[in-house]
């Protein structure tokens, strides 16, 4: 197993990254390659909004991020693909927490789902788009 494949999913979407998921995976088994699977927590940090938090508000998001994505995994692959899957919680703008990850474990794909786009987006999210964009490897788009 020499490569990897970084799938990308919002937990905060409960059940829509299933289909992203079970993607990704089919894919990385079919490469034999290592399945990262992202979630990325917004940073409120110094901006007015963050004010209104407790100090430990982004560490609780954290904790339980990562207990919905270790859910939101389980449901779509199951106990003993989960178990071989890299689990990654992230804080900051989703497409550029994706594309830091990306280029600090060089993925042979990036697989990222697409769904409720506004029009102005063309079906295709801010986020999805900007990996699309700016990935320096192939981005595979689940609909």
């Amino acid at each position: 197993m020499t490569s990897s494949i970084l799938c990308a999913v919002d937990v905060s979407n409960g059940d829509d990254d299933l289909a992203t998921i079970k993607t990704a995976q089919k894919m990385a088994d079919l490469e034999d390659a290592q399945l990262d699977i992202i979630a990325v927590v917004p940073d409120f940090g110094m901006s007015p909004v963050g004010g209104f938090f407790s100090k430990d508000h982004h560490d609780k998001m954290v904790v339980e991020a990562k207990a919905m994505l270790n859910k939101l995994v389980i449901k779509a692959v199951g106990e003993a693909n989960n178990a071989k899957v890299r689990h990654v919680v992230a804080t900051g703008k989703a497409y550029e927490e994706v594309l830091k990850l990306a280029e600090k474990t060089s993925p042979s794909l990036i697989v990222v789902g697409s769904h409720k786009a506004e029009k102005s987006h063309y079906m295709l999210g801010p986020n999805s788009a900007r990996v699309v964009r700016h990935a320096s490897c192939s981005v595979y788009v689940v609909r």
